[in-house]
């Protein structure tokens, strides 16, 4: 199941990326008898300096061979960011599959990351694992958004809290923009662990209960620190803004710590000291 989702999943990349490039933006012709947009696979295959045959085969996950220099002129092709471009490797090369059966989650966070959760006094900090399962938090966050240890620890999915529990669907004012920024940091774990079963049934379950999850999913970017700006209507404090700065956790690079920052110049600080007084 886990090469054939690595495969199926290539190949959707491929097509989205290819779809999303104006034809006479890279001096193609934009004609009349195109019928989906973006670039032809013939297109692409030249830009990259490629057959169309062998980048049609790609595009299709069939079992070619693949070489790092040919994936960087593809990756050029399609205009690819870094991110983006590490996403590809993973899936065309197969980079990470033994690291599915090496790599454990880590479930528990260390001292000292708990030490800068606490300090972090008026910035919602939370911690979460490969899988988006919350394992830290600290007071501003339980404030903010939910008081997570009220929540039993197999539901603290965050990608799934974000769909199920309707105080964080009314809480961000373009709660798809805020869903957006968690679903970019996502995918580029599910491109590192493509062969993890784990994520295709994850995905599947959520498009089954959740019908908003498939299309905000197919359309997500690959980023590992999405630039985020997030205004929140707080049902105590009401208007809050925050930045959102995601960073991978040195020494484990399936923790994450995400910090929600007030912006400069607004009340959001001030007001996260009043009431969690």
């Amino acid at each position: 199941m886990g090469e054939k989702t690595r495969q199926e999943e290539l190949s959707s990349f491929l097509k989205r990326k290819r779809a999303l490039i104006s034809p006479q933006s890279v001096g193609f012709p934009t004609g009349s008898r195109r019928r989906t947009p973006g670039l032809r696979r013939e297109e692409v295959a030249q830009l990259a300096n490629v057959s169309t045959t062998w980048y049609t085969w790609l595009e299709q996950g069939r079992d070619i061979k693949v070489s790092s220099s040919v994936l960087d002129s593809v990756s050029s092709a399609l205009q690819l960011t870094e991110d983006e471009r590490t996403y590809l490797f993973n899936l065309a090369l197969d980079m990470n599959a033994k690291l599915v059966q090496k790599k454990t989650v880590q479930t528990k966070i260390t001292s000292s990351l708990t030490t800068i959760l606490k300090a972090l006094n008026y910035c919602p900090a939370v911690v979460t694992d490969r899988y988006c399962q919350i394992v830290g938090w600290n007071r501003a966050a339980a404030y903010v958004f939910l008081d997570f240890e009220e929540i039993p620890i197999e539901q603290r999915n965050l990608i799934r809290l974000l769909f199920t529990r309707k105080e964080l669907k009314a809480l961000a004012v373009n709660w798809e923009h805020f869903v957006r920024g968690f679903l970019a940091i996502f995918r580029v774990y599910y491109g590192r662990y493509v062969e993890d079963d784990w994520y295709k049934q994850f995905i599947d379950n959520m498009s089954l209960l959740h019908p908003e999850f498939q299309p905000l999913w197919q359309q997500s970017e690959v980023n590992t620190a999405p630039d985020v700006l997030i205004e929140f209507r707080h049902s105590k404090a009401g208007k809050m803004e925050f930045n959102l700065t995601s960073l991978d956790v040195q020494g484990n690079d399936d923790l994450r710590l995400s910090i929600y920052t007030p912006v400069p110049g607004t009340a959001t600080e001030k007001k996260l000291r009043e009431f969690m007084c």
